[in-house]
């Protein structure tokens, strides 16, 4: 699926959305190698210079790019005295930069990530439950494994999609390996 999204929209949308946009549409993962948009340590300015320009010009045309730039400025990227980075097209300082003056914006959005982000594992955590304490036992007979099979299907999905929202969550809050 190919989306296109305007920086109104990616203001408006919420970090799953965001994350599902680049990670299906962004040009960078086909045309460049990740590393291009980071500087190297000890790289010459003027070395990083040329890479940074090739990155931000890959990055003006992406139909996604205003989704990676509200990505960046949500988790933070970017220092005011450090040009070692783009994203969604900026500098580590003009995201700096962005950020500051888009604060109050951020913060709501970040909380209404969060929101999101809780509700669903609450949802997913209820489910799992409930799949869990159904009986498939009551079909008997050969029809039984097939039950079972399915449930242990579901509960596998299920707890996996929880895994990955928390060790996301983890990320997020500074945590190196999830527990």
């Amino acid at each position: 699926m190919q989306y296109s999204m305007t920086p109104e929209q990616a203001r408006q949308s919420r970090r799953a959305v965001l994350q599902t946009a680049v990670d299906a549409t962004a040009v960078c993962t086909t045309l460049l190698d990740p590393d291009a948009f980071f500087r190297a340590d000890g790289e010459q300015q003027i070395t990083w210079q040329a890479r940074r320009a090739e990155a931000i010009r890959v990055c003006t045309g992406c139909p996604v790019r205003a989704a990676c730039e509200e990505l960046a400025l949500r988790d933070g990227d970017g220092r005011a005295d450090a040009d070692e980075m783009v994203r969604g097209g900026l500098t580590g300082p003009e995201l700096a930069a962005v950020r500051t003056r888009q604060a109050d914006r951020l913060a709501a959005a970040a909380d209404a990530d969060r929101d999101t982000e809780g509700k669903q594992l609450d949802d997913l955590t209820a489910e799992l439950q409930r799949t869990v304490l159904k009986n498939p036992d009551r079909a008997g007979g050969h029809r039984w494994s097939q039950a079972q099979a399915a449930q242990n299907t579901q509960v596998r999905l299920l707890a996996g999609q929880i895994h990955v929202i928390r060790t996301a969550r983890r990320a997020r809050a500074g945590w190196r390996t999830a527990a």
